[in-house]
């Protein structure tokens, strides 16, 4: 099942990185409590076999997190963040030079520390609306941005479900951000609806059906379902990667051009 995609192309420090099929992001969470990998990787030896495994798999992309955003997620000092992430993005920018590597971070300082090192785009589940410096940071340092749709915090995001119209509300919010956005000569941003965050069971499953609909801004869209709460709440935990494998598909068939995921190989296996 492979989407032929108009060509894309992201500005990456001054050089056009370019894709006409679908991209998988995989993901390395550096933090002890995330939902479903938290503390695995941790460590230096195994974030970086991590990181060359998921890559060796066929990862285009490495997204690198150290503040976990799960719903009731604690906070957590800067410091902190960065002393989570700091060795695996100077070592994955030395060590793969040919992959994107992403972090994932709503702090501009830390967004700042990671480009100073090297890493190619940020990915910011507030969408700039945590840190008001965000913005700012990525036109300064013309850096490709996912821009996510949130409500709230990690704390009280569940509790901030009651839209007027989901997906009109979403595509209202893309289009402030995206025209602040361009208003800064930010180009290169791409899309990320926001699974789970802010998000009830029926929501997450109503926004799949109507991803196609976030087209219309003629930006890549990025999903990042895997292994989520509702697909576990769906297919039982036992199946929570066949139910990733059946909503990226989907995803995949209405529009998105970028998945986000836990399981590499299984995910390059479907592109194909």
């Amino acid at each position: 099942m492979s989407q032929i995609l108009t060509k894309r192309s992201l500005n990456i420090q001054g050089s056009l990185y370019q894709y006409d099929k679908p991209l998988i992001m995989g993901i390395l969470n550096m933090t002890p409590d995330s939902f479903y990998d938290g503390g695995k990787f941790n460590s230096k030896e195994s974030s970086i076999l991590r990181v060359e495994n998921m890559i060796n798999e066929g990862a285009s992309i490495i997204d690198i997190g150290g503040y976990s955003t799960r719903p009731g997620a604690d906070t957590i000092s800067l410091e902190d963040e960065w002393k989570r992430i700091e060795f695996i993005i100077k070592e994955s920018v030395i060590r793969f030079p040919s992959t994107l590597i992403s972090v994932d971070t709503f702090r501009s300082e830390i967004a700042r520390r990671a480009i100073n090192e090297g890493i190619h785009m940020v990915n910011d589940v507030s969408g700039g609306s945590y840190d008001t410096k965000m913005f700012d940071l990525i036109a300064e340092t013309n850096t490709p941005y996912i821009l996510m749709h949130l409500r709230g915090t990690p704390k009280d995001m569940m509790s901030k479900t009651n839209y007027d119209n989901l997906i009109i509300d979403i595509i209202n919010y893309f289009r402030k951000k995206i025209d602040k956005l361009k208003s800064l000569g930010i180009n290169d941003i791409i899309l990320d609806p926001g699974f789970g965050f802010a998000k009830d069971f029926d929501q997450n499953f109503e926004i799949l059906d109507n991803l196609n609909v976030f087209k219309t801004f003629d930006l890549p869209i990025l999903v990042g379902l895997s292994r989520k709460s509702f697909i576990r709440k769906k297919y039982g935990i036992e199946n929570s990667l066949k139910g990733t494998l059946e909503m990226n598909k989907l995803a995949i068939e209405n529009g998105a051009e970028i998945i986000r995921v836990h399981d590499v190989e299984a995910h390059v296996n479907l592109i194909k």
